[in-house]
């Protein structure tokens, strides 16, 4: 394996689009609500927010193993590990991981930084809320992804949704507006859903490391039903949209990406062996990234359309 094979599996890069859809949909809001874009200023957010996700990803497996989590998944049995691995089996040195995973983060500010030059100090407080998140999701002293409160479930439709796509929109029109943060809310619920339903995979680890997911706090079969829900929301939200006007009505095609989620549900029970889940964390991710495409497809079809 080379260095960069490497370094794509541990910063888990194969879930990038789910930071890079809502800062694209930001952008696009920029164009058919204000007709304005602005290439550079959109590459460099476009940067950062990749630099940020892939430091969200690695903060996050890098606290996981000083916290005992992957030495719990390690020896819970039928437990399914979602992080690299790389540090609990000693591929990677945990001061070589560490060094990455903040060169990641300099990275992210250095654009934020700039950013904040040419769109305005605020560029700086989305950043810097999305990196506190980031960070004290798993680290001490808050740790408040393992409360089992909600809070990491909040957290997620911020970081990638409601931040990344408000952002984006800022960085282009340098103005604040309602409709970028209902843009958000499809795909960010959607995201919010995915890493809800990962929980499902080790929860019985997360358990015996102390950490209390609303999987480890409600249980196996409440959680699900709230799965559902947070599924039947994230398409709610959609719909609202489009009749809000936000997104075009022929963005009403995502709801396609709806059925083979609603395949996988049915076939789960109450309660379900952690591998039974892996098609719903598949679905999940699809239909983010779907649903996310035909979201951006409507919104540049719209704005081909004012043009004209």
């Amino acid at each position: 394996m080379n260095n960069l094979t490497l370094f794509m599996k541990a910063s888990r890069f194969q879930v990038i689009p789910v930071m890079v859809i809502p800062v694209i949909l930001g952008g696009l809001g920029a164009i058919v609500w204000n007709d304005t874009f602005h290439p550079l200023l959109f590459v460099l957010t476009f940067i950062g927010s990749i630099a940020a996700h892939l430091f969200s990803n690695m903060i996050n497996d890098l606290w996981d193993f000083r916290n005992g989590i992957d030495t719990a998944e390690k020896e819970t049995a039928s437990t399914i590990a979602t992080n690299s691995g790389f540090l609990a089996n000693g591929t990677i040195p945990e001061r070589t991981f560490s060094l990455l995973t903040w060169s990641l983060f300099a990275l992210a500010l250095i654009c934020g930084l700039i950013l904040s030059v040419t769109s305005g100090w605020l560029v700086l407080v989305f950043g810097g809320l999305g990196a506190l998140i980031a960070y004290f999701y798993v680290a001490p002293p808050i740790k408040f992804g393992y409360r089992g409160k909600g809070y990491s479930e909040i957290a997620i439709l911020l970081s990638f949704g409601i931040l990344p796509t408000l952002g984006s929109y800022y960085v282009q029109t340098m103005t604040i507006d309602y409709r970028p943060i209902l843009l958000s809310l499809p795909v960010g619920l959607l995201t919010t859903l995915i890493l809800f339903n990962h929980h499902f995979l080790h929860w019985q680890a997360d358990r015996t490391a102390g950490k209390r997911t609303l999987v480890v706090v409600w249980g196996e079969k409440r959680a699900l039903v709230f799965s559902k829900f947070l599924f039947v929301l994230s398409y709610a939200a959609l719909i609202y949209c489009v009749i809000d006007g936000v997104f075009p009505y022929y963005t009403l095609l995502a709801l396609l990406t709806a059925v083979p989620f609603y395949r996988v549900y049915s076939n789960l029970k109450a309660e379900n062996p952690s591998h039974a889940y892996l098609p719903l964390m598949g679905a999940s991710l699809k239909a983010t990234k779907n649903g996310g495409i035909i979201m951006m497809l409507a919104l540049v079809v719209q704005a081909i359309i004012q043009a004209f």
